[in-house]
């Protein structure tokens, strides 16, 4: 029965791949966003982003959880879903972010480029 369980969870997670890769795309992009917003130079501020993450962290680290932690397996997969759905959510709110940051890239890129 574990054999089967471990294949079925396999399989579910191997059809989730886009929103692991969202979860670690926002992870990645959440701290130079913050750092450029600190410095000024990307505006407007993406507060709902900022608020996501907030709360992300603060389920993570509150003692209250929906399914409690000393439930060993399943108070674990609880705090999973919930942070990586809302870190999900924060890829979303990061969009507008991640398109200046990377049309900023483009020219410098192209700039050093041999004519």
């Amino acid at each position: 029965m574990a054999r089967m369980s471990t294949w079925w969870l396999f399989r579910r997670l191997k059809t989730r791949v886009w929103a692991v890769k969202r979860i670690g795309r926002a992870l990645k992009l959440f701290l130079p966003m913050t750092r450029d917003v600190l410095r000024g130079s990307f505006r407007p501020i993406p507060w709902s982003a900022f608020g996501l993450m907030a709360l992300a962290l603060a389920y993570l680290v509150m003692p209250f959880d929906l399914i409690p932690d000393f439930l060993v397996m399943i108070g674990v997969v609880d705090d999973v879903l919930i942070v990586g759905w809302l870190l999900n959510r924060v890829d979303t709110h990061l969009s507008e972010y991640r398109n200046w940051k990377y049309a900023e890239e483009t020219p410098a890129a192209s700039s050093h480029s041999p004519s």
